[in-house]
């Protein structure tokens, strides 16, 4: 008999995922051209070529025992110290190798970070709309995941209830720009204000509440649009990032913890987090993807944004012209949009009689609207277009 914890988990398994497994089943019967599969955030475009490069160079140049050795529960120092720098050059922070971790993907290094700080009942504040996979993380460790609800004009944070929910027991804060599933990115105001209340709140409770920037998709930004570098708004920011966006490598589960001196409790909490990456049993993270990514920090992704850029401006523009309503996103590879009939999960049912596989928003926390992933071929995007305008002509012929 499994644990009573997973009975739930498994009946509330994640719906984008059971998508992408629909996907698979009905490109086995009418073919993979004829399903357009817009359900799981799973890069089309190929990784830079310098990745799959500098990985063939770096099993060439060094021996298998320094590749594919044990080393430091928190990665290779000399990958550290390369982080570290670029994350100082790009943003003028202070960093050293000692300031990061590396972790199996951004979803690893939030489930160290959770163990890492959250005592029985802690509370985690989310934005709605938000990755469903935030609650598990939270009661993984037996926190509560406490969620503001969406501002569905223009999904910034809504600030005034978010003031409302913190509590003594607020012990984190988990925001994720550009969001996924919205494509929005919080606005310098917003996180300025966001940084004020945090700090209200800890003067009034006499806590440390500890503010976690969930950014794998950090570099995915469009029309020259900036994101805020947390650490510099609010001096108890932790920093979660991933390669799997960026450099297309979702697959490899590669990615880091920023966990900077300016924490309270800064020396306890990177020596837990470091006790914690083992115990989880992810010990460390890949090795020899440790050394690529460490050498390809800077390469070129422009190519790879504009052919999310294209994606986004076919999709927006023609859903737009059919009807539907959406907020154009500012980064990411997400539309979220308004589902033209109240049962988001409905709509997303009819969408799949036309081989159209879209996510509701229920899946995040924000029923009403739909996720359409824009990171498919360029093709996918422009032959779905006949069956999204046909879903839509079924609604309003109801």
């Amino acid at each position: 008999m499994i644990a009573d914890r997973m009975v739930t988990y498994v009946q509330q398994s994640s719906l984008i995922r059971a998508m992408f497994e629909e996907g698979k089943r009905l490109a086995s019967i009418h073919g993979a051209e004829n399903v357009y599969d817009f359900s799981l955030g799973n890069p089309n475009v190929a990784a830079p070529a310098e990745v799959n490069e500098t990985a063939i160079q770096i099993l060439q140049e060094e021996l298998s025992t320094m590749v594919h050795g044990y080393m430091n529960n928190s990665g290779y120092d000399d990958v550290r110290g390369k982080i570290a720098e670029s994350l100082n050059k790009r943003f003028g922070t202070e960093f050293g190798p000692h300031n990061i971790l590396m972790t199996v993907g951004a979803a690893g290094g939030l489930n160290v970070i959770f163990k890492t700080l959250l005592n029985p009942e802690d509370e985690v504040i989310t934005f709605a709309p938000y990755f469903g996979e935030y609650r598990a993380y939270t009661a993984n460790y037996d926190g509560k995941l406490v969620v503001v609800s969406p501002n569905t004009e223009t999904f910034q944070p809504n600030l005034t209830e978010f003031a409302a929910k913190i509590t003594p027991k607020t012990k984190a804060v988990i925001i994720n720009s550009p969001n996924n599933p919205t494509g929005v990115v919080y606005s310098e105001e917003t996180i300025m204000a966001l940084s004020a209340i945090l700090l209200e709140k800890q003067d009034e409770f006499g806590t440390d509440i500890y503010l976690i920037s969930d950014e794998p998709y950090r570099e995915l930004v469009y029309d020259g649009v900036e994101v805020p570098y947390l650490p510099n708004y609010y001096d108890n920011t932790i920093v979660g990032y991933s390669f799997s966006k960026s450099l297309s490598l979702p697959g490899e589960r590669i990615g880091y913890l920023v966990l900077p001196d300016t924490l309270s409790d800064a020396q306890n909490i990177i020596a837990a987090a470091n006790v914690a990456n083992r115990i989880l049993g992810f010990v460390n993270a890949p090795s020899l993807f440790q050394r690529v990514v460490s050498r390809c920090l800077d390469v070129d992704i422009a190519p790879n944004i504009a052919k999310y850029n294209a994606n986004r401006e076919l999709l927006y523009t023609n859903l737009l012209s059919y009807g539907y309503e959406c907020i154009k996103p500012e980064g990411a590879f997400y539309l979220f949009v308004k589902s033209p009939i109240a049962d988001d999960i409905a709509f997303c049912q009819m969408a799949k009689k036309y081989n159209l596989l879209i996510v509701p928003g229920t899946s995040f926390g924000c029923p009403g609207f739909v996720r359409i992933a824009y990171c498919v071929s360029h093709d996918t995007a422009k032959n779905a277009l006949p069956a999204f305008k046909k879903v839509m002509e079924e609604v309003k012929a109801l």
